[in-house]
C-alpha cells in the first residue's frame, strides 16, 4: 500500500479568547514585608506594612489576596531563617501566587545571592516580584541587572550595620567590659556587683582538679575520680570536655579573655574559634581568682607538653602522635637518640624477673629503621637522672640566670618599623568612598563600564591586602608578655622544686624533666623545663 505524504494543519491561537480569560480571572496576589528587630517602633512599621498591602491587593480589582507573609524581628541576611518566607516560596511552588509585592529589595534580602536566587526561581515559574520602592518588576528583561545592584546595596548595609555593632562590641572589649555566662562556669556565681563571685566548696573542686592534673593524672583518671567521689556538677554531670574546660579557662584565675570566637561575616552568621585572625582582649584581675595565675600557666604548659608527644609506636599510629599516659613520667619523655622514637617500658625474664626500657622502633621493627640504640635497666636510668636533677638543684641561682638568659634570647621580639594601624584604617574608608561612587553612577547608567570594573577589582585586591596587614600588626602585641610569662614560670619551677631527691616520684619527675635522650648504653641527656641539659652517666647496679 503506497504511503501517504504527511500534512502539517496549523491550529491558531485563540487570542481573543485567552484574553478574556485572563480578564476574567483575578490574579493572586501575595505580598512579603519584614522588620530586622522586635522594637515597639519597628513593630508599628511591621504592621502598617502589612495593613499597606491588605489595602492595596484588595483595592484592586484584578487582584485578589492570596496571604500576607510577614516576618518579624528577623534578619535579612538568610532565607533559611525566615520562615513566612519560605513559606511564601512553598506556595509559590504549589501554583496559588501570580504576583508577589515587597516593599523594597532590602525587605525581600538582605544577601545579594539569595535574592537573585529566589527572584530568578520565581521568573522561572512564572511569577512576578514587583518592588515598589525601586520601581522593578522582575518579569522584565532588564530587571535582573537592576536587582543585582539593588541586592548588592541592601547586602553592603548589612555589613555596615553589622561592622557598626561589631565595632561596638569590641570597642566595649577595648574598656574592659565583659559580660559572662554564669550557667556552666562551675566555681562562681554574679555577684552583687555584676562581676563573679566564687563558691566556696566548688572552687575548691577546681583546685584540686588542677593540682591532681599537674600531678600526672589524665582526663579521664581526673573525670571518674570527680564521679566516683559523687561530687556534683553544672549541666548532665561530669565529662572530659568539662575537666578540660576548667583548666583551660582564664576565668580560674581571675582573667576574661574576650573575642575567642567570631562570626566569619554577617550573612553565614558561622561562628569559628579565633586562633590569631583577629585579637583578643586579655582584662587581667578583673575578679578574684580561684588558683593562681602561676598554676594556670603551668597547666597550659603541661597541655602543650603532653599534646607534642610522639606516638610510642608507628604501628598504633602512623600519625606520629599518640595518647597520653599518665602512669609513668618516662613514658613520653625518654627518646631515643639516634632515631628520635619514644622508648618503652618492658619485662624482661632473664636470671630473674625485671624492668627494662627499649627503643620502640627497635621493638616494632628490628633493625629496620634504628640500629644500636640500647636498652637500658629501669632502676639505674631512674637513678641516673635523678643524680642530673640533684646536679642541678645543688646550684639552683647560677640554673636560674641560664634559664631567664637562654629564653629571654630566644623569644625576643623583633623591632622593625610597620605602617600604622591608623594609617590603614584611613586608607579603607577612602576606598569605601570610591567604591560606592563607582557603583552609584553605573546603577544610574544602568551599565557598568569595562574601566569601572577594572577599577573595582583593584579596589577590592587592596582592601585585602590592607586588612591582612591589619590583622598582622594587631597580633604581634602579645610576643613581650608570653616572653615574661615563659621565663617566670621556669624560674617559679626551680624555685619551688626540693633541693635534694632521694626517691623517684613519677609526679616530680613530670613537674621538672623536659625530655631524657639516650646517648649511649652508658649515658643519657636530661633536659630540664626551661631548656638546660644535663649530660649524666648511668652506673649498672
Amino acid at each position: 500500500m503506497e504511503r501517504k505524504q504527511p500534512k502539517v494543519i496549523v491550529i491558531p491561537a485563540k487570542t481573543e479568547i485567552a484574553k478574556e480569560q485572563a480578564v476574567k480571572r483575578q490574579l493572586r496576589v501575595a505580598a512579603y514585608c519584614r522588620v530586622s528587630t522586635e522594637e515597639d517602633e519597628q513593630l508599628s512599621s511591621y504592621e502598617a506594612q502589612k495593613t499597606y498591602f491588605t489595602d492595596k491587593i484588595m483595592g484592586n480589582k484584578e487582584w485578589t489576596l492570596v496571604d500576607i507573609f510577614a516576618d518579624e524581628g528577623i534578619t535579612g541576611t538568610s532565607a533559611k531563617k525566615r520562615p513566612e518566607f519560605l513559606r511564601m516560596i512553598k506556595y509559590c511552588k504549589q501554583g496559588k501566587v501570580d504576583i508577589v509585592l515587597a516593599k523594597s529589595i532590602s525587605r525581600f534580602a538582605r544577601n545579594t545571592v539569595d535574592c537573585l536566587t529566589y527572584v530568578r526561581l520565581l521568573k522561572s515559574m512564572g511569577i512576578a516580584v514587583i518592588f515598589e520602592k525601586e520601581n522593578i518588576n522582575t518579569m522584565q528583561v532588564s530587571s535582573e541587572v537592576f536587582v543585582a545592584m539593588y541586592g548588592a546595596f541592601a547586602q553592603s548595609e548589612s555589613e555596615s550595620i553589622s561592622g557598626n555593632v561589631t565595632w561596638g562590641k569590641r570597642q566595649a572589649m577595648r574598656e574592659g567590659k565583659a559580660i559572662i555566662q554564669y550557667t556552666r562556669l562551675y566555681g562562681y556565681r554574679r555577684g552583687e556587683d555584676g562581676t563573679p563571685e566564687i563558691i566556696p566548696e566548688e572552687a575548691e573542686v577546681v583546685r584540686q582538679i588542677y593540682k591532681t592534673f599537674l600531678a600526672g593524672a589524665s582526663l579521664e583518671a581526673i573525670t571518674q575520680k570527680l564521679i566516683e567521689d559523687g561530687i556534683s556538677a553544672r549541666g548532665k554531670g561530669w565529662y572530659k570536655t568539662t575537666v578540660r574546660g576548667i583548666l583551660t579557662n582564664e576565668k580560674y584565675c581571675g582573667d576574661v579573655l574576650l573575642q575567642k570566637t567570631f562570626s566569619e561575616d554577617c550573612i553565614s552568621k558561622k561562628v569559628v574559634k579565633n586562633e590569631g585572625q583577629l585579637p583578643m582582649y586579655l582584662i587581667q584581675n578583673h575578679h578574684d581568682a580561684i588558683i593562681e595565675r602561676e598554676l594556670f600557666d603551668a597547666v597550659r604548659e603541661e597541655f602543650a607538653r603532653r599534646n607534642a608527644g610522639r606516638s610510642p609506636s608507628k604501628k598504633q599510629a602512623p600519625t606520629g602522635k599518640g595518647k597520653y599516659s599518665s602512669k609513668l613520667a618516662l613514658s613520653d619523655r625518654l627518646i631515643c637518640g639516634e632515631c628520635g622514637t619514644l622508648y618503652r617500658r618492658c619485662t624482661w625474664n632473664y636470671k630473674g624477673s625485671y624492668k627494662v626500657w627499649r627503643c620502640t622502633s627497635r621493638l616494632d621493627f628490628g633493625k629496620k629503621y634504628c640500629h644500636n640504640s640500647p636498652t637500658l635497666k629501669e632502676k639505674p636510668l631512674q637513678n641516673a637522672i635523678l643524680s642530673a636533677l640533684n646536679k642541678a638543684m645543688s646550684d639552683r641561682n647560677r640554673l636560674i640566670d641560664e634559664i631567664t638568659q637562654s629564653l629571654e634570647v630566644e623569644f625576643a621580639p623583633r623591632l622593625g618599623e610597620e605602617l600604622s594601624i591608623g594609617d590603614i584604617d584611613t586608607r579603607l574608608e577612602g576606598i569605601s568612598r570610591e567604591t560606592m561612587a563607582i557603583v552609584t553612577e553605573a546603577a544610574a547608567r544602568g551599565e557598568q563600564t569595562e574601566s569601572e570594573s577594572t577599577r573595582l577589582k583593584a579596589l577590592v585586591k587592596e582592601t585585602t591586602d590592607l586588612k591582612q596587614k591589619r590583622e598582622e600588626l594587631l597580633s604581634k602585641g602579645s610576643t613581650g608578655n608570653e616572653v615574661a610569662r615563659r621565663v617566670e614560670n621556669a624560674v617559679a619551677i626551680m624555685k619551688e622544686s626540693t633541693s635534694e631527691l632521694q626517691e623517684w616520684d613519677d609526679s616530680i619527675i613530670r613537674q621538672l624533666v623536659d625530655t631524657v635522650k639516650v646517648l649511649s648504653p652508658t649515658r643519657i641527656e636530661v633536659i630540664i623545663r626551661g631548656g638546660i641539659s644535663i649530660v649524666q652517666d648511668i652506673k649498672d647496679e
